[in-house]
């Protein structure tokens, strides 16, 4: 595949990532009067939460470079506007801690993991959610949610729709990107990433966490390779 037919494909598959959380938050937060259906309620939250971690993943690519190869001003554009709609996130602070964890992964100087107890799921995952909030995106995520009630918006609507499944999203991609793929276990890792993929099947991988967590070593192997690539890199390994 050419530099530009990656790009195409990553333009379209994160352009309907974007518009399907585009349209639920919008609807969520301005038209949809709570309580409502409590069903469709749980329906869109588990939609949305999803949708906000494939906003994550995205500019995931865009810090590798993977999302538009050779165009990194293309990249940078479209990781900052992920990083702000996901929930005000500064990407530049966000690329160099991922950078960070690919040349340490799983040591202590690995910004994502937790040196102290490798294997504890909750400790883990307060260090790893205080490592990438920060007070100004405290600032940033308060001045929206200013603007939005300013627009009519209610604050039940904000937290349900938005703040919810944001933080929902943080988890998921705890558990599928960083905890499962980098805990210890009794087994040993097979290489220098300290990594693993869960076996999860294709669509496990996908719904999970877009294959970050199914295909996580092979993300280490191949950081050039955007998500939808990587079931492939596996196939040409076998």
């Amino acid at each position: 595949m050419t530099a530009r037919q990656q790009t195409m494909m990553s333009l379209a598959l994160g352009t309907t990532i974007h518009a399907g959380w585009l349209l639920l938050h919008v609807v969520g937060i301005f038209v949809y009067e709570l309580p409502g259906s409590p069903a469709l309620v749980a329906a869109v939250i588990l939609v949305q939460t999803w949708l906000s971690a494939g906003m994550f993943i995205v500019m995931h690519d865009c810090i590798h470079g993977s999302f538009a190869p050779g165009r990194p001003r293309l990249n940078r554009a479209i990781g900052r506007l992920c990083a702000a709609l996901y929930a005000g996130f500064a990407y530049g602070g966000l690329a160099t801690n991922h950078h960070r964890h690919h040349r340490h992964p799983g040591t202590a100087d690995d910004p994502d993991f937790d040196a102290r107890d490798p294997r504890a799921f909750v400790r883990w995952y307060v260090h790893f959610f205080a490592g990438y909030y920060s007070h100004g995106q405290i600032l940033r995520i308060t001045a929206m949610a200013l603007a939005y009630l300013a627009l009519g918006a209610s604050l039940a609507n904000i937290v349900v729709f938005w703040a919810v499944p944001a933080l929902l999203s943080s988890v998921q991609l705890f558990l599928f990107g960083t905890w499962l793929p980098h805990r210890h276990g009794d087994a040993p890792f097979a290489d220098r990433h300290n990594a693993r993929s869960t076996p999860v099947g294709w669509l496990g991988s996908l719904v999970s966490c877009f294959h970050f967590g199914g295909f996580h070593h092979e993300h280490h192997l191949h950081p050039a390779l955007p998500w939808w690539a990587l079931p492939q890199a596996r196939k040409r390994a076998a």
